[in-house]
């Protein structure tokens, strides 16, 4: 296998749905490997590397959540689109807080899954490039508001000189409300910038991760220093007054 072939990690119990991703994905160009439970694509994403998993919520044994919030855990974070039958914000809004980078709700097209990958690896190439091709003794980028530091290079946080652990869309989203401190961000913007949403009824998405982000930042989270709401308009990331 050329070693420039994208791995992904298919999981679902329903044959019919593995069999069209695989057959669909590898005529892409992207090597398949597939699991029928939650158990399986456990082993299987902790013992080898893969670019990217397609992981269905409701799975015999460990279901697709609990798949997710492990693999988080041990720090695997490849990026995850999840599938769900159910049409339900609820279901969608626990994937996202698990650490899932999208999802889709089952029926679907294979088109619209390649879609889902390709915006999803455009967004994490770039960071996976800058890291393989700064030189060791590069001085570290960093951004600084108040108490926090961000250093780009490593994608490390520091809040108070402690170090926190952010996933890799937390880490994004706040960079880019660093990068625009002061400034009011609609939701929409950010949906576009940071998910590659192009379409607007999925600001709940940013909800989440804003809501997760506080968690991790601020001293209290239900009266937040850094990231304000501004009603009727979006978020806004400031340095806390004195």
């Amino acid at each position: 296998m050329k070693e420039n072939v994208k791995k992904v990690l298919v999981v679902d119990d329903e044959p019919s749905i593995s069999t069209l991703l695989k057959f669909n994905l590898e005529k892409e160009g992207y090597h398949v490997t597939t699991a029928e439970n939650g158990r399986s694509a456990l082993e299987l994403a902790l013992s080898e590397p893969f670019d990217f998993i397609i992981l269905d919520i409701m799975l015999p044994g460990l279901d697709g959540m609990e798949v997710t919030k492990r693999l988080r855990q041990e720090k695997i974070d490849t990026p995850i689109l999840m599938l769900t039958a159910k049409d339900d914000q609820i279901d969608r809004i626990l994937g996202l807080e698990m650490g899932a980078d999208d999802y889709l709700t089952k029926p679907f097209s294979p088109r619209e899954v390649l879609a889902r990958m390709k915006a999803i690896f455009r967004r994490v190439e770039p960071r996976e490039n800058a890291t393989s091709e700064k030189p060791f003794d590069e001085e570290e980028e960093w951004l600084q508001v108040g108490g926090i530091k961000a250093e780009l290079s490593n994608f490390k946080v520091l809040v108070n000189s402690q170090e926190i652990i952010l996933t890799p869309k937390e880490f994004e989203l706040l960079v880019y409300f660093m990068k625009r401190k002061d400034r009011v961000i609609d939701r929409d913007t950010l949906l576009n910038r940071i998910w590659q949403f192009d379409f607007a009824g999925q600001s709940r998405i940013v909800d989440v991760h804003v809501s997760h982000l506080r968690e991790k930042i601020e001293k209290d989270p239900k009266h937040p220093e850094y990231l304000q709401t501004v009603r009727g308009f979006g978020y806004r990331f400031q340095e806390p007054k004195k």
